[in-house]
């Protein structure tokens, strides 16, 4: 007999991420190539919103988000790894058209 499915529901004010995948060589804007295998502790990422709590107010499933990877919570769901954090970790939302954007784009 297989075990019973359940559908996963964040609580509260937090959020679920799906990181994404960086190349494993990075070009610097002055064409440095830096390898795989340097870390950058302060690097903030990039990753896409899964889930989302009941409090959660200002992004949503499906947005892409920046924040920082280290000090959050890891859970693997069906053999894909993601972050759960809470709301007000999150440093910037990537969207289309932005009402008060930075005025950068990606």
């Amino acid at each position: 007999m297989s075990e019973p499915k359940f559908e996963v529901q964040m609580l509260h004010d937090r959020v679920m991420i799906k990181v994404e995948k960086e190349p494993g060589e990075r070009r610097s804007t002055s064409g440095i190539v830096i390898p795989a295998t340097v870390e950058q502790s302060n690097r903030l990422v990039w990753g896409q919103v899964c889930g989302v709590g009941h409090h959660v107010r200002t992004v949503k499933v499906g947005d892409r988000v920046l924040f920082h990877p280290e000090d959050q919570y890891e859970v693997e769901i069906q053999g894909e790894n993601y972050l759960v954090m809470r709301e007000r970790d999150l440093h910037a939302i990537a969207s289309e058209r932005p009402e008060h954007g930075t005025g950068l784009y990606l």
